[in-house]
């Protein structure tokens, strides 16, 4: 297509409909197993890290939507400032020159971010790519991006679990409540921390990407109690828009995390069992989780033991950057 027939703009609220018919079609030609609606977009759009003004840009030809891309910014910087992006290209339209476009503009939108909110730290662009987004994964390599890490979506049939492990009694089980919402979160901050690629979250982002998420499903998130501290919880979420795609009703294991000084007694074994178990009578068929290959806490075997299997695989791609524009 003739470039001067392409038009470029940032997004607003108005075009999710045009993303999610853009990310339905990238999903029939490399499949990734999500399905976003255009609800599930609208809520990831407007999350309080993302300034659709300044950190996004779409392309147009005419009507039709060929290209977005949109940079994050983390509440933490710790020392380093690893700010998200995403990009999507639609498949009659990936060429060389629009990859290059987008990831240009992905360089200097996340520098003028980044100089917004932490303009004392070392910038890095974090991306990821699906195993079967080929073209995609080309782009950012051409682009100097290096593939950092690997992560595993794994599954796990809720008709054959594997026998449970018990719960420990000293710690009280309880459901999720917004009461415990302070606690949670610092939970999720502690045990994170020594994640790669993670960073503190603030209350603002974790009640909107979280906690507030229509997708969150709070009667099978649980948590265990001491006092008023919680020292393991596992979260989830429903996503209707896959459960329509598939046939399939699964519940996304969107947390695990249990406090560093009780781990290797299977607590988040036994916390996960028991909220598999609930899900299997709450007529879910499957769940699902996503985990980084390399996990400290070696969470791969955690999850075997409890009836997952790796599914597929996502590459996370980094590229370090001279936060000074114009360098």
């Amino acid at each position: 297509m003739d470039r001067s027939e392409v038009t470029r703009r940032p997004l607003t609220l108005s075009d999710v409909t045009a993303l999610a018919d853009l990310f339905a079609t990238a999903e029939a030609v490399n499949p990734t197993g999500e399905h976003e609606s255009a609800e599930d977009i609208a809520e990831s759009i407007t999350s309080p890290n993302v300034d659709l003004e300044h950190g996004s840009l779409s392309w147009w030809a005419g009507d039709q939507l060929i290209a977005y891309a949109l940079v994050r910014v983390r509440d933490g910087a710790d020392p380093v400032h690893q700010l998200r992006f995403e990009a999507t290209v639609h498949p009659e339209h990936r060429t060389d020159e629009l990859g290059a476009q987008v990831l240009a503009w992905v360089e200097r939108a996340g520098r003028e971010r980044h100089l917004k909110v932490f303009p004392d730290a070392p910038l890095e662009l974090h991306g990821h790519g699906h195993e079967n987004q080929r073209w995609y994964c080309g782009q950012l390599e051409k682009a100097g991006y290096h593939r950092a890490r690997d992560f595993f979506d794994m599954r796990a049939d809720l008709g054959a679990l594997p026998p449970k492990r018990e719960l420990p009694s000293e710690f009280a089980l309880v459901t999720y409540e917004d009461k415990y919402f302070d606690a949670v979160l610092t939970a999720r901050n502690i045990t994170f921390a020594e994640h790669w690629g993670s960073t503190v979250q603030s209350p603002e982002a974790w009640r909107h990407l979280v906690t507030d998420s229509a997708s969150f499903r709070p009667e099978l998130s649980f948590l265990l109690l001491r006092g008023d501290e919680v020292v393991s919880l596992v979260l989830s979420d429903f996503y209707e828009s896959d459960a329509k795609a598939t046939g399939v009703r699964e519940l996304y294991i969107s947390h695990v995390a249990t406090l560093p000084e009780l781990r290797g007694r299977g607590v988040a074994s036994a916390l996960l069992g028991h909220t598999l178990e609930e899900a299997r009578a709450a007529g879910y068929e499957r769940a699902s989780l996503g985990v980084d290959a390399e996990n400290a806490n070696a969470a791969v075997g955690i999850y075997e033991r409890c009836g997952f299997a790796i599914s597929s695989r996502w590459y996370g791609y980094v590229r370090a950057v001279d936060a000074t524009l114009g360098s």
